[in-house]
């Protein structure tokens, strides 16, 4: 039930005319990885094959506005928090050191052009260095994060993508080292090596591999560490990709599964346009600093969400808790407050707050609020831990159906701008 939408104006422009693409500016003369791996078969699946999920970028959506880049669209600063400020971040990325086409030497420099706060490195790591980092490169992505990152202004990290052709791709950040197939080759052996180090993990693409992380199994010491559920992967929602093999929506198996997961959206850029292509996704991370302690602070905390849209601002509070907190009730009304903004291009744009609760096989839409983008949106929905203790913010546009839909006449078959990282009801 919605009690009072409270309208608020910005009068922040954008300043498109003022960048430009950069997919002319990084071509290279190296022989990348995919060409190699075209030539010697494919060693683990990793080559973007016609067809594949590396292969193909989604386009904007129909009816979208022109690019907004993250520094033009919405003020930083929360209409409902305060002590922590938005930063536009892409923590999945790709270079010629593993599966990409670029030059690692322009991929962060490219990030901060496009407008990004946060950006990170995250090449495969495999069985073989032929198809994924090996010691020196992962050195050199090191160095070239160090060199990029800038305390208070852009924060560059290092990262690694464990990548199991059936079990799933997993991110991990914050660490002094990294780990392949061959000293961690099944959940339970990257489970205990990341925590081991003290490292962040997310499961990406969850709809893509087979075997889906084992279903999501869940190991409970893991679950500190696990930080992250890719909902956009380039330019897929994930909420129901893959729902024809799995006959499951990923949120909800992950969830269910007992994992506390924030929700992001990623580029996976494999190409040489690395910050740049609106449509893919992106976070918005809630920091007290923009610093590498920031934003793993952050990161830990689940404060974030996932969109694919440039520029956007979402916070949200139940019952004046942030996102990927803990409301510590047992059943009783809880209260949102949604700020959501994206400038003055979406000012007055028609879009929706889909509550999403539990469900066996997919996510229980509880209410549906029609709000318009721009200011600060005020409702109450009633929740019982017995009915399962997480709930998910969705912010859809009804115009535009979800090219992945879920089952026939799910409220969620329409098009995903973005999710809050999930609240846990802990009594």
């Amino acid at each position: 039930m919605i009690i009072s939408t409270v309208a608020m104006t910005h009068l922040h422009g954008h300043d498109d005319a003022g960048h430009h693409r950069h997919g002319a500016d990084h071509t290279h003369s190296e022989l990348g990885r995919r060409a190699v791996l075209a030539g010697a078969g494919g060693l683990l699946m990793l080559a973007a094959a016609p067809g594949s999920a590396y292969a193909n970028t989604t386009p904007i959506a129909a009816g979208s506005p022109a690019r907004i880049t993250p520094k033009s669209g919405a003020a930083r600063a929360s209409q409902l928090t305060q002590g922590t400020l938005l930063v536009h971040a892409d923590l999945h990325n790709h270079t010629l050191m593993s599966d990409g086409d670029g030059n690692p030497d322009l991929a962060f420099q490219s990030m901060r052009e496009a407008g990004l706060d946060v950006a990170a490195l995250t090449d495969h790591a495999t069985l073989f260095s032929i198809s994924g980092l090996s010691k020196s490169e992962w050195d050199r992505t090191g160095v070239l994060a160090g060199a990029a990152d800038d305390p208070g202004n852009y924060t560059a990290i290092r990262g690694f993508e464990w990548s199991h052709p059936t079990l799933g791709h997993v991110n991990v950040w914050g660490t002094a080292n990294f780990t392949d197939l061959l000293a961690s080759g099944s959940m339970s052996r990257l489970y205990n090596w990341i925590n081991g180090v003290d490292g962040v993990g997310s499961f990406n693409h969850p709809g893509r591999e087979v075997q889906r992380f084992n279903n999501f199994s869940l190991s409970s010491a893991a679950v500190d560490n696990m930080v992250a559920l890719e909902m956009f992967n380039r330019g897929d929602d994930y909420l129901f990709d893959g729902w024809a093999d799995h006959g499951s929506s990923p949120l909800t198996a992950c969830l269910n599964a007992g994992w506390r997961t924030g929700l992001t959206g990623v580029s996976d850029e494999h190409g040489t346009n690395w910050g740049w292509p609106e449509g893919k996704g992106r976070t918005g991370l809630w920091v007290a600093a923009n610093t590498r302690a920031g934003v793993f602070e952050a990161m830990r905390a689940r404060r974030f969400f996932a969109t694919r849209v440039s520029g956007l601002r979402l916070d949200a509070t139940a019952n004046g808790v942030q996102m990927g907190g803990v409301l510590p009730i047992a059943s009783g009304d809880v209260a949102f407050s949604v700020d959501l903004d994206r400038g003055p291009d979406w000012a007055g744009k028609p879009l929706r707050i889909q509550v999403l609760r539990p469900g066996t096989t997919a996510p229980t839409v509880v209410d549906v609020i029609d709000v318009e983008a721009g200011g600060v949106h005020i409702f109450t929905v009633p929740m019982n831990v017995a009915d399962g203790d997480w709930v998910v913010l969705r912010v859809s546009d009804p115009t535009q159906a979800n090219p992945s839909p879920g089952p026939a006449g799910h409220p969620c078959n329409d098009w995903g701008v973005a999710y809050a990282s999930p609240w846990w009801l802990q009594p």
